[in-house]
């Protein structure tokens, strides 16, 4: 399935609450990832539908970083919040404080599993 992308787009969390920049949050992917190419995770404002603007030089973590922090099951944790978990960087994405944010992860030419939707990512858990 050359060139396909599949979107996911999270606005709430586990408990069904819309996601806000000051709490501390955590998303489990599972290991077995239905994606040939990779995958991303990208946070966008809830009023602009832009990425957030923050400090940090890009509002996502991806399956190509050469940092990436993988679990040894080969599942990994995506951590939001205004402040990284401490050894958690790589896989953390800074937060406003007072401004609400959603999420989405993309799949790039994803396997036939995804297509059936027959996979689904793990839900945006509040710490």
């Amino acid at each position: 399935m050359p060139d396909e992308i599949i979107l996911y787009k999270l606005i709430c969390d586990s408990a069904g609450k819309g996601m806000s920049g000051e709490k501390k949050y955590r998303m489990h992917l599972p290991e077995t990832m239905p994606s040939c190419k990779f995958w991303s995770v990208i946070v966008y404002d809830n009023k602009t539908g832009q990425m957030i603007v923050t400090a940090q030089s890009w509002p996502s973590v991806y399956s190509s970083c050469k940092k990436l922090l993988v679990n040894q099951d080969g599942s990994v944790d995506i951590w939001f919040g205004p402040i990284a978990p401490p050894g958690k960087e790589s896989n953390w994405i800074k937060t406003t404080p007072g401004e609400e944010w959603k999420m989405i992860l993309r799949l790039y030419e994803p396997l036939e599993s995804e297509v059936n939707m027959k996979w689904k990512p793990g839900e945006i858990e509040l710490l």
